[in-house]
């Protein structure tokens, strides 16, 4: 006998926490084939279409913890596919930039990842799409204002 996890399934978190273990299995096995993970394509092309970005502002564009950002540009770096700079008017601070081979992978990359998406939402019409994308932003929205729920502001 197998177990039911029916009271969870009335809840949409739990629903969009299954929706997207399938989403990052099947990207995850899309990107494989150019040596990168969803968190290492994710960041290349944030660095692709924001060059000179730094890094804290990639961290918050990915909500990625800085120790944890480190980790995915050595591995960038390390492939050769981003470089990481000294910013001139901060010498603590490292702008990116995607090298040559990076805009070229990242670029094959994006095409797989469009079909990938695509396979996603099969079964839906622009409609529903529409309608996911507009729901998503919205419990986006409102658990960034969940955040400052239950602190006590100080005189």
């Amino acid at each position: 006998m197998t177990g039911s996890d029916r009271t969870l399934r009335g809840f949409v978190g739990y629903g969009i926490k299954r929706a997207f273990s399938a989403i990052q299995s099947d990207v995850n096995a899309t990107l494989a084939p150019f040596g990168l993970r969803m968190l290492t394509y994710s960041a290349l092309a944030v660095i692709r279409d924001n060059p000179g970005l730094r890094q804290t502002q990639l961290a918050e564009i990915l909500l990625i913890e800085r120790p944890n950002l480190v980790l995915i540009l050595d591995e960038l770096e390390g492939a050769d596919l981003v470089v990481r700079t000294r910013a001139r008017d901060d010498r603590r601070a490292y702008e990116l930039k995607v090298t040559l081979k990076g805009r070229r992978l990242c670029d094959r990359a994006t095409e797989a990842v469009a079909a990938h998406d695509a396979r996603m939402l099969e079964g839906m019409d622009e409609s529903m799409r529409e309608t996911l994308h507009q729901a998503l932003r919205l419990i986006e929205m409102n658990g960034r204002s969940s955040d400052d729920r239950g602190k006590v502001s100080r005189p």
